[in-house]
């Protein structure tokens, strides 16, 4: 027995200090350790997203989400000259195709990725593109993958969102039912409970239209969009912003939900419902050197979180402090803020109750203006969000979304500036 005891405080002590030698690792605190290169820092070397269709009527209307993905991955390896047979392993966040495992798998192959790399699909509603790169990253952190690719995906045209189905034994608890609502009802439910008034609403949903209206003339958009080729079409420009809007037009619009809450929210202050993917390629800062490949930001971290279902779309205020807190950051350290706006009504809420500057939000237009291709979103907020963190010459991202059912997520990216 004593000699038991002692193997076992031989093996504890070293094992429990491994375990904070780890934690401190992948918790650096403060801004100078977010700052800091190491050779062991998970960096991307590529991210940019394709195109965004408006659902139904747009350029990927007809377009299913596996052909989707293949040019996409096609596009990126003639861009990058990446071989895909170094891949380790392949994350597709996506939500809402049937068996998105299979059409991913036979995507990757199609697009000409080795069969001996592997492929998994993460279904978190709005954030499943967030937990594709943090899958890859969390993977290549803890040694099981040196390089790794983070796609998100989505055909709202082709798979909108199906109803849930609960049994009467489940849904008999009201947080279980109001989990499943449609989003509508807790866009609703937040304006309703929060007194976020319909102007208000229209107010930050003319910023979001305004915004990237402008971006899309100034050719903005440029440069987080790699052009694909979806038969003898080349995709490279968004068809789902509307120049144009005005306070006025806004003001005309009927709601889209008027049977629920004060029935506030209208196709003007609700994202749009789109098709597109987004893509980023992720790997150590020591690898990226070794192969000359640039870096063009670092992995900072994540948090996610869960809230009342009822008003989900709260949920950044909840995501945003703990991920700062855990990091040891002050929302004045961050530079750039992408958030999604799923609802003018959740969006206007979060942006007030964490006292964000409107000039370091969503700097080109949101959701509201681009729409929401609900996997696409986590790696879109990453690509839009470092284009314009490279165009300011400064240091942090925050990305945040509310996330169906009643949960949200964040994450931290340092952009990898000249030294």
């Amino acid at each position: 027995m004593n000699a038991l005891r002692v193997s076992k405080c031989l093996v504890t002590a070293p094992a429990k200090s491994f375990a904070r030698a780890f934690a401190s690792q992948v918790y650096p605190r403060g801004l100078q350790s977010l700052l800091k290169k190491r050779p062991d820092d998970v960096v991307i070397t590529f991210v940019k997203r394709t195109a965004i269709g408006k659902a139904k009527k747009g350029q990927f209307k007809d377009t299913p989400v596996d052909e989707i993905l293949a040019a996409l991955l096609k596009a990126t390896f003639e861009t990058t000259k990446l071989n895909p047979a170094q891949i380790d392993d392949i994350a597709v966040g996506t939500c809402h195709p049937p068996s998105p495992l299979y059409i991913s798998r036979a995507a990757a192959l199609s697009a000409g990725i080795p069969d001996h790399v592997p492929i998994h699909v993460i279904n978190r509603l709005c954030s499943s593109g967030l937990m594709a790169i943090r899958s890859i990253a969390h993977a290549i952190k803890v040694g099981e993958a040196n390089l790794g690719i983070a796609i998100g995906v989505e055909s709202m045209s082709l798979n909108p969102r199906p109803t849930p189905e609960l049994t009467k034994v489940v849904e008999q608890n009201t947080q279980a039912h109001d989990c499943v609502q449609p989003m509508g009802w807790t866009s609703e439910m937040v304006a309703e409970t929060y007194n976020v008034s319909r102007q208000k609403q229209d107010e930050y949903a003319l910023i979001s239209h305004t915004r990237a209206a402008y971006a899309l003339e100034a050719g903005i958009f440029a440069d987080e969009i790699i052009p694909i080729h979806i038969g003898e079409t080349i995709i490279y420009k968004d068809d789902t912003i509307r120049p144009g809007v005005t306070s006025e037009s806004l003001a005309k619009l009927k709601s889209v939900f008027p049977d629920w809450g004060h029935a506030s929210t209208t196709a003007g202050n609700a994202s749009g419902v789109g098709d597109g993917a987004a893509i980023a390629i992720l790997t150590t800062r020591e690898r990226a050197e070794k192969e000359s490949w640039e870096i063009v930001a670092k992995w900072g971290g994540c948090s996610v979180v869960g809230v009342e279902p009822r008003v989900m779309g709260i949920a950044p205020i909840v995501a945003i402090p703990k991920l700062l807190q855990q990091y040891g950051l002050k929302k004045e350290d961050v530079n750039v803020w992408e958030i999604n706006e799923a609802f003018a009504s959740q969006f206007a809420y979060c942006v007030e109750k964490l006292d964000l500057p409107m000039d370091k939000v969503n700097p080109n237009g949101g959701s509201i203006a681009l729409a929401h291709p609900l996997g696409m979103t986590g790696v879109r907020l990453l690509a839009t969000g470092l284009a314009e963190l490279k165009r300011r010459d400064e240091d942090i991202l925050c990305t945040s979304m509310c996330v169906g059912s009643g949960m949200g997520a964040a994450a931290l990216y340092i952009n990898e500036r000249r030294d």
